[in-house]
C-alpha cells in the first residue's frame, strides 16, 4: 500500500520536474533568440548610426582661418571699414613626414624665403643642433644618466633638456649662417600643435615668394599659401574710436570677454571686435569660419564652408562728419589762442535726425600740447562718455515742469529781478529782465523765472528775506520730467558703453533752484542732443543709434533698423508747442541770435554754466571755470536735423572778463556745413 502511494507521488514529482525543465528550456531558447536578433539588428541595421556616433566622439575638428569680416559703410554707401588681403605662407605637417625630410626642406626654404632671421633664439639653435648632431649630443649624456633613464629615475624629456643645456656656446658659434637660418625655419614649422597650420610668413610677402610657394605646394611637402584679412580704413582716423578695433590672431579674445565669447562657440584665438562698433556688432560682422575634420593621414576634410561676415550701414554721413571734424579742429585751436582759455581743451558737436534717433555726425576733438604746439586728437567717444554742466539749455524741460504741475500756464507773467533769501546770496538773471512771460523767459534765458517756478513746485511761497524751505519730493518731480527728455538717463545708443551723468542725493532747497537752471546734475552732449530732439519732434524720445541697416555684398538691404520710441513726454501738446515757440524766440530775438543763421527757420537754446575741474586728478576741485552749451534744430515747424554742442571749461573767470565766442562760431559753421549738404527737407543735395 505504502509502495503504491510512494510510486504515485514519485510519478507526479517527475512530471512536475519535466514541465519545469521544459519551461526553463523554452525561456532560454527565446532569450537567446532575442539576443541574437538584437545583435544582428545592431550590427546590420544600426552599424552606420554607431559608426557616426563613434566618429563624432573621436574625429578631431579643425576650424579654418577667420573669414573676411563684414564691411562698415556710411548711410550713402561709402566704405568706412574694409578688408585687405594679406598674402600668407604656411606649413601644415603632412602625415608620415620624417624629421630628416623637414630638415632638408628647412635648409632649402631658408635660402629662398626672406625672413627676419635675427629673431631666432638661442633655444631654437640648440634644439636644431641636437637634431643635426645626434651622435655628438648623445655623448653629452653619461652612462650613469642612461642607467637612470632605463630605471625610470629620469625620463626622455629630462635627458633632452640635459643635452640642450650641455651644448657649448662654442658649438653654437660654429653653426653656419645656413644652419642658423634653417634652425629658425624648422622652429616655425614645428611650433604649436602638430595639426595646426604654422604661419611661416605673413608680413611683406613678395609676389615672387607667394607665386613660388603656390606653385611648389606639391613638391614642398606641407607648404602652401593663402590669403588672410586685415581691417583697413579708407578715411584714416575719422571716427576711428567709434568704429573700434579687432583683436589680432596672436592675442585672440580678450581675457575679460573670454567667458562671453566661449559660451557663444568662439575659440580663444579667434579674432573678435574688442571695442566700438566692431564689438557692438561682432555677431553680424564676424561671419562663420570653415570647419574641417582631421583625416587618417592628417589631411583636412571640409565639412562646412566658411561664410564672410555681413556688412552694416551706419546712419553717419562721412562727408558731413569729415567737414565738421576739420572745422572743429581748426576752431578749437583758434579758440585756444584766446585769453582766459587755460583750461579749455575739448569740444563736442553731434547732429541727429530728431525723427528717428539716427546720428548723422558725431565729432569730438581734444587738444594735447606737444613740443610747444597743440595737436588735436579724435575724442568722439566723449560725446557720450564725458559729462558737462548744462546750464540754461535745460530750461525747456524746467518750463515743462511748471506747465505740467500747473504752477504756471502758457502766458504767465512774472517779474525778473534778483531774489533775496535768508542766509543765501542774491539769485539773479544775467541782467534784470523786468515783467516777462514764459516765452520771453526762454528767449532771454531768465534764471529768476525758473527760480520762481521751482519754489512754487517745492511748495514755497516766496517773499524777500524769507528762509528757503523746499519739499524734497520736488527733486523727484523735476528729475522725473527731465528723465522723460533723456536728461540723466542713458540714451540707449548702440555702443558698448555710455555714461548717464552725475546725480547728487543732496536735497537742500537752494540746490533745487540751481537744478532748474542747469546748475546741479551733469549730462553728456548726447543726452542734450536727445533732449532737444524730443522737443523738435513733438514729444517722442527716440533711442539714439548708429546702425541704419544690415546689407549684403551687393548693397541689398537685408533688414533696416526701425526707429525705437523709448518714451513719450506724456504732456499736453500745447505745452510742447509753447516750449518750441520759446526756442524759436531764442534764435530770432533772444540770446541765440547768430547761432544758426545759415539754417532755415531755426530754433534753439543757449546755456552758460559755472563748472569746476580737478587739475591733478586727486578728487579735489582745483579751479572754477565757465562752460558753454547749445542745442537747436531746424526748420522749426518740421525739423529734419538737431544739433547739440558742448564747450567745457571754455573760460577761466579768474583771469579776466574776456570770453570766447567759439561756441557761437562752431555751431554756426556746423549748421552751415549741414545745410550745404542737405536741403530743408533732410534730403542729400546732389553733387552734380
Amino acid at each position: 500500500m505504502r509502495k503504491t502511494k510512494n510510486k504515485k507521488y514519485k510519478t507526479v514529482y517527475l512530471k512536475h520536474e519535466n514541465n519545469r525543465m521544459k519551461f526553463i528550456l523554452t525561456f532560454a531558447v527565446i532569450f537567446f533568440i532575442v539576443i541574437i536578433i538584437r545583435i544582428l539588428y545592431l550590427n546590420i541595421f544600426m552599424s552606420s548610426y554607431y559608426n557616426m556616433m563613434l566618429n563624432k566622439g573621436t574625429v578631431k575638428h579643425v576650424y579654418g582661418e577667420s573669414v573676411p569680416r563684414g564691411r562698415i559703410l556710411d548711410r550713402n554707401g561709402n566704405v568706412l571699414v574694409d578688408n585687405k588681403a594679406i598674402k600668407t605662407i604656411y606649413y601644415k605637417k603632412p602625415s608620415g613626414i620624417t624629421t630628416e625630410e623637414e630638415i632638408n626642406i628647412a635648409y632649402k626654404i631658408s635660402k629662398i624665403l626672406k625672413l627676419n632671421y635675427k629673431d631666432v633664439l638661442d633655444r631654437n639653435l640648440r634644439e636644431f643642433y641636437v637634431i643635426i648632431n645626434k651622435e655628438e649630443t648623445d655623448k653629452l649624456i653619461t652612462n650613469e644618466e642612461y642607467e637612470k633613464l632605463e630605471n625610470r629615475k629620469l625620463d626622455e624629456n629630462e635627458i633632452y633638456e640635459l643635452k640642450i643645456k650641455r651644448i657649448s656656446k662654442d658649438n653654437i658659434k660654429k653653426m653656419t649662417k645656413d644652419d642658423k637660418r634653417a634652425a629658425y625655419v624648422y622652429y616655425l614649422m614645428n611650433k604649436g600643435y602638430y595639426y595646426d597650420e604654422k604661419i611661416i610668413k605673413d608680413k611683406n610677402v613678395t609676389d615672387s615668394e607667394y607665386v613660388y610657394f603656390s606653385e611648389k605646394n606639391k613638391t614642398l611637402k606641407g607648404f602652401n599659401t593663402k590669403l588672410k584679412w586685415e581691417r583697413v580704413y579708407p578715411y584714416g582716423d575719422t571716427l576711428r574710436v567709434i568704429l573700434g578695433s579687432v583683436s589680432d590672431s596672436k592675442s585672440g579674445i580678450p581675457k575679460e570677454d573670454a567667458d562671453e565669447y566661449l559660451n557663444k562657440g568662439y575659440s580663444l584665438n579667434d579674432r573678435v571686435g574688442i571695442s566700438g562698433l566692431e564689438k557692438q556688432y561682432e555677431e553680424i560682422l564676424s561671419g562663420e569660419k570653415a570647419i574641417y575634420s582631421l583625416g587618417d593621414h592628417n589631411e583636412l576634410i571640409l565639412e562646412k564652408e566658411g561664410k564672410k561676415g555681413t556688412d552694416i550701414m551706419l546712419s553717419i554721413d562721412i562727408d558731413l562728419q569729415r567737414k565738421i571734424d576739420k572745422m572743429l579742429e581748426e576752431e578749437l585751436k583758434r579758440a585756444k589762442s584766446e585769453a582766459n582759455t587755460q583750461y579749455f581743451n575739448r569740444s563736442y558737436v553731434v547732429i541727429q535726425n530728431p525723427n528717428t534717433g539716427e546720428i548723422l555726425s558725431m565729432s569730438g576733438k581734444k587738444l594735447v600740447r606737444k613740443n610747444g604746439y597743440y595737436k588735436a586728437y579724435d575724442n568722439s567717444e566723449g560725446v557720450f562718455l564725458s559729462t558737462v554742466t548744462p546750464g540754461s539749455v535745460v530750461k525747456g524741460a524746467s518750463m515743462m515742469v511748471g506747465y505740467d504741475t500747473k504752477v504756471i500756464k502758457p502766458g504767465t507773467y512774472m517779474v525778473d529781478s534778483c531774489i533775496s533769501l535768508d542766509n543765501l546770496p542774491n539769485k539773479c538773471s544775467w541782467k534784470t529782465l523786468g515783467y516777462i512771460n514764459d516765452l520771453q523767459a526762454l528767449a532771454f534765458s531768465s534764471n529768476v523765472y525758473q527760480y520762481k517756478i521751482a519754489m512754487k513746485v517745492g511748495g514755497f511761497d516766496y517773499y524777500p528775506g524769507k528762509r528757503l524751505k523746499i519739499k524734497e519730493e520736488a527733486f523727484d518731480t523735476y528729475r522725473n520730467m527731465f528723465y522723460r527728455f533723456g536728461l540723466g538717463v542713458k540714451t540707449g545708443i548702440d555702443y558698448p558703453k555710455e555714461e548717464d551723468g552725475y546725480k547728487s542725493d543732496n536735497r537742500a532747497g537752494d540746490l533745487l533752484i540751481n537744478y532748474a537752471i542747469g546748475q546741479y546734475d551733469t549730462y553728456t552732449t548726447l543726452q542734450l542732443s536727445q533732449y532737444v530732439s524730443t522737443i523738435a519732434n513733438g514729444g517722442n524720445r527716440y533711442k539714439t543709434r548708429f546702425l541704419k541697416a544690415v546689407i549684403d555684398d551687393n548693397g541689398k538691404v537685408l533688414y533696416e533698423i526701425k526707429p525705437t520710441i523709448l518714451n513719450n513726454l506724456n504732456v499736453k501738446k500745447k505745452y510742447i508747442s509753447r516750449v518750441r515757440q520759446g526756442f524759436r524766440g531764442v534764435t530770432t530775438y533772444g540770446t541765440g541770435t547768430g547761432y544758426m543763421t545759415e539754417a532755415p527757420s531755426p530754433s534753439g537754446k543757449t546755456g552758460t554754466s559755472e563748472s569746476f575741474i580737478d587739475l591733478d586728478g586727486d578728487g579735489v576741485i582745483d579751479a572754477e571755470t565757465i562752460s558753454n552749451n547749445f542745442v537747436g534744430y531746424a526748420p522749426s515747424l518740421k525739423p529734419t536735423m538737431s544739433i547739440a554742442a558742448s564747450f567745457p571749461d571754455i573760460q577761466n573767470p579768474n583771469t579776466g572778463k574776456y570770453k570766447s565766442y567759439a561756441n557761437q562760431i562752431i555751431v554756426s559753421k556746423a549748421t552751415k556745413i549741414y545745410f550745404s549738404l542737405y536741403d530743408k527737407n533732410g534730403k542729400k543735395i546732389s553733387k552734380s
